[in-house]
């Protein structure tokens, strides 16, 4: 019989950050072990690039689409289906590291359907804005955009718990912007396109859709926009 005075200081995973995990690194497993000939034979090694054809967001296609009126599924599925694309297995890697770690701290106050919310939509919104903003021919891939709404949605906690304190919110947005100025640095120093944008485009959805979807939003701002 466990004793419950020696339970793990370490606390589980959200279940569904576990999942999303597990599926965005066990496709970088397959495309990785397809293009070594572990796996698959000979087309194995042509896996990962089919992948980026189907899948990958492309803005040229998001455009026509808008042009012409017409979203054929297999194009809007785009929107949330790069996000479990990558362009290597170290490109995966990061964007798994980050959403474990804020995908912990999000999933321990949101419940598993918020939480799960916030990834694709912020994925879907950050994939959107890049077509709307940027003409650039280069494909959106990998689950940065996603992780990027935890990184909101967790601001949003850390913004509110400061506020509660009486201290400076302004804080809250400290990782946000060292992060982002990594990336343009590293983009002025070793080049590559603007996925920032689509980046920055996720966090601000996270950290809005979070005055919903944190437990108690809805009931907040009913009670807000009773008494105006």
């Amino acid at each position: 019989m466990s004793n419950p005075d020696h339970q793990s200081p370490i606390n589980p995973l959200p279940p569904v950050v576990v999942a999303l995990f597990l599926v965005i690194i066990g496709i970088e497993v397959i495309f990785t072990l397809g293009a070594r000939g572990i796996i698959g034979g000979q087309e194995a090694i042509g896996w990962r690039l089919a992948a980026l054809q189907k899948y990958a967001f492309v803005g040229e296609i998001f455009d026509w689409m808008l042009i012409e009126g017409q979203w054929p599924f297999e194009h809007v599925m785009r929107t949330a289906t790069y996000l479990f694309v990558h362009g290597n297995f170290t490109h995966a890697a990061f964007a798994s590291v980050l959403l474990l770690a804020l995908g912990k701290m999000v999933g321990e106050v949101f419940s598993a359907l918020a939480t799960l919310t916030v990834f694709l939509l912020s994925g879907m919104f950050g994939a959107v804005i890049f077509a709307l903003i940027l003409d650039s021919p280069a494909p959106l891939i990998g689950a940065y955009p996603g992780v990027y709404g935890l990184l909101g949605a967790f601001t949003f906690l850390l913004w509110t718990r400061l506020g509660q304190l009486g201290e400076n919110q302004a804080r809250a947005f400290t990782l946000i912007g060292f992060l982002v100025g990594i990336q343009l640095l590293f983009g002025l120093i070793f080049g590559g396109n603007a996925s920032w944008v689509a980046d920055v485009a996720g966090f601000a959805c996270g950290f809005l859709m979070s005055f919903f979807l944190v437990p108690g939003g809805w009931a907040r701002i009913r009670s807000y926009m009773r008494r105006d």
